[in-house]
């Protein structure tokens, strides 16, 4: 096992190499789902502020 995490003397560069990319993986795949989270809370806002515009229009 000891050898298989020392990779012949480059585990440290392998084993960064796939934290850096599990990594970006992960933000990769939050990204989408918290831009989807600011859009609606920003179409919600919009909402909100047509609909008081309105009211006081009217």
């Amino acid at each position: 096992m000891s050898e298989f995490v020392s990779m012949g003397g480059y585990g440290g560069y392998v084993w960064s190499a796939i934290a850096i990319f599990l990594v970006t993986l992960a933000l990769e795949a939050a990204a989408p789902l918290l831009k989807r989270r600011r859009v609606l809370r920003e179409l919600r806002g919009r909402l909100r502020r047509a609909r008081k515009s309105n009211e006081e229009n009217t």
